[in-house]
């Protein structure tokens, strides 16, 4: 952008760097007033190069930032050619799914992973859904316990990127069979089963009705996994087998999701069976279960309360006596970093379930923000942060699912004077390296004149 069309603060930088400057010069010789007795002529000196110094970086920094300021003329063309980069190695990547070569195959999920979570592709992906989505069938049917995990995590990706309705739904219906067959196949893979649940959940979340029968099955079916973990008629918690654990934390998430679009009718059934057993669940010798368990209570205690202002928990002074059990255990048997985890976590289930106090967080994206204000937002936020990873802030500021979800409306357009305005990070970090290396040349001259003078 040309410099004639910037703001009067963007106009203004290279005087405000000198104004700068010159209040960092007299603080500089107000410091130095002591030694300067018997040496006036070499201090005047030593001024001059202090400033000649100064200026001399900060009119670099002004060229480098010139520079910088004249591409973005060229941001548009830029942005358009890295757009077309992008969708030849994507239209390559889906090629490569029908490969022979299970490397090949793979390698080709994991690239479409990291370019679904860290992009917004609804157009692209739009024209290409069928095709993608018979490669993933593929996969599922066929593939190893690893491809099959991948391809449900894309999978749950599409969906999203598809931003739910009927094009998210077709794509569900014509997987949901595999989803389920691997998720209650005990031979599969425990990697596969997990990614099964979490696509089932995740992709049942975005693309159906509140109260559609897909929702009930889904339920259902998740509900099957993770009540293997629920005592037995004498109160006795199973033995949990290897990676168990994983797989009943991955199901009970997923399950609790769904349970976030159930209408009050459903919730007083969920609310009266699973609370109890849930309880039982606490003391789960796995501490990611347990900590899966103890988020899934307080969220069904908060819909209990949000569909009658009177719900109590049953027997809620046990259950409080053990969350506060599990919110200061220091057992040195369990890892450092579980304790502390554990601790944190059931402190807040605690004073939520005792005084309906809740920790919010502020998640900020871009110029926006988003608030998690309650049990039911950071189960949704976690659950697509767990899918998105660290590409969740990019959903928030551009995915339309996402900003219809968390109420933030349709996608800002910025106008660029917004950042013409400022300072960029670019132009303080010069001016400070050149402030910060003229402080230094003059210090150490000061210091090597009081040691002539000693």
């Amino acid at each position: 952008m040309p410099r004639s069309k910037k703001g009067k603060r963007g106009s203004s930088k290279p005087g405000s760097l000198r104004q700068e400057v010159l209040q960092l010069q007299l603080s500089t010789k107000a410091s130095q007033k002591g030694v300067r007795n018997g040496m006036k002529g070499e201090s005047a000196a030593s001024d001059d190069e202090l400033m000649s110094d100064i200026l001399s970086h900060c009119s670099s920094a002004s060229e480098s930032v010139s520079v910088l300021e004249e591409g973005t003329g060229s941001e548009q063309v830029d942005e358009q050619t890295a757009q077309e980069e992008t969708e030849d190695k994507l239209k390559q990547c889906i090629d490569n799914l029908m490969e022979k070569s299970a490397k090949t195959r793979l390698a080709a999920l994991e690239s479409l992973r990291l370019a679904f979570s860290s992009k917004v592709l609804y157009d692209f992906m739009t024209e290409r859904r069928l095709t993608v989505s018979d490669c993933l069938e593929r996969s599922l049917k066929k593939g190893s316990g690893e491809e099959q995990a991948a391809a449900a995590t894309v999978l749950t990706l599409l969906c999203i990127q598809l931003g739910g309705g009927d094009e998210a739904e077709e794509s569900l219906k014509m997987l949901r069979p595999i989803l389920t067959a691997i998720l209650i196949d005990n031979s599969a893979s425990i990697a596969a089963r997990q990614s099964c649940a979490r696509a089932l959940g995740m992709c049942c979340y975005v693309s159906t009705a509140e109260e559609g029968e897909d929702l009930i099955k889904s339920l259902a079916l998740l509900e099957s996994i993770f009540m293997s973990s629920y005592p037995n008629r004498e109160g006795t918690l199973p033995t949990l087998k290897p990676g168990s654990p994983g797989l009943y934390s991955a199901s009970l998430q997923a399950w609790s999701l769904l349970v976030t679009l159930c209408p009050p009718s459903r919730l007083n059934v969920v609310l009266d069976f699973h609370l109890p057993k849930l309880q039982a669940c606490l003391q789960s010798s796995d501490v990611n279960y347990r900590i899966a368990v103890g988020e899934t209570i307080a969220l069904l205690v908060e819909l209990g309360r949000d569909i009658d202002e009177e719900f109590e928990v049953q027997d809620s002074e046990s259950l409080c006596e053990c969350l506060k059990s599990l919110a200061t255990d220091g057992n040195k048997h369990r890892a450092k970093n579980d304790r502390r985890k554990q601790r944190s976590i059931f402190r807040e289930v605690l004073h939520y379930i005792e005084n309906e106090d809740f920790t919010e967080e502020k998640i900020r994206f871009g110029v926006e923000s988003v608030y998690i204000d309650s049990w039911l937002r950071r189960r949704i936020y976690d659950a697509f942060k767990e899918i998105l990873e660290s590409g969740v802030r990019h959903h928030l500021q551009f995915n339309p699912l996402l900003r219809d979800i968390f109420g933030l409306g349709p996608p800002l357009i910025l106008d660029a004077s917004i950042k013409t305005n400022k300072i960029s990070r670019f132009e303080k970090h010069l001016f400070n390296s050149a402030a910060f290396k003229a402080r230094t040349k003059q210090r150490n001259k000061v210091r090597d004149k009081r040691a002539d003078v000693m």
